[in-house]
């Protein structure tokens, strides 16, 4: 299986995806630290967020297969810039978590993904596991292109 780091802000839901993608009971935590898994790396929402931190994201992406940009379903903006994907040279999906949210906006979420440099998106949630399928299915494929 492909390693995967996941980065989105505070909240977008990667530490829930990260337990549902283990087959882990869900439960709330605030991650600290980058931590390393077996097949995932989580990262904090702050180093998405804050200027100082942003930059080290790209080197801790190159530990990974894949690069996950993770933003839930309702957001009111998108925290990566246009063409963000060009920052590294690993394949770049969309994760939209949070779909069974009743203000989910889906489609909106999808084309943030889409302008940041997103090829694939994987509509997903945790809670109910939809589409979580579907990243496992992928991760575990040999060429990812």
């Amino acid at each position: 299986m492909k390693k995967i780091i996941l980065i989105g802000r505070v909240a977008a839901g990667k530490t829930t995806l990260t337990q549902a993608l283990r087959g882990e009971e869900i439960h709330y935590f605030k991650t600290q630290y980058v931590n390393y898994l077996d097949t995932i790396i989580d990262t904090p929402g702050e180093y998405t967020e804050l200027r100082q931190t942003s930059g080290a994201l790209a080197l801790y992406a190159y530990e990974a297969d894949v690069v996950g940009l993770v933003l839930s379903a309702n957001e009111p903006y998108s925290i990566f810039s246009p063409c963000i994907t060009s920052l590294v040279n690993r394949e770049v999906i969309g994760i939209v978590s949070g779909i069974d949210k009743p203000d989910a906006n889906i489609e909106r979420v999808s084309n943030w993904l889409r302008l940041a440099g997103c090829k694939k998106i994987f509509p997903v949630s945790a809670v109910t596991g939809e589409g979580l399928g579907a990243i496992i299915s992928y991760l575990e494929q040999e060429d990812n292109t």
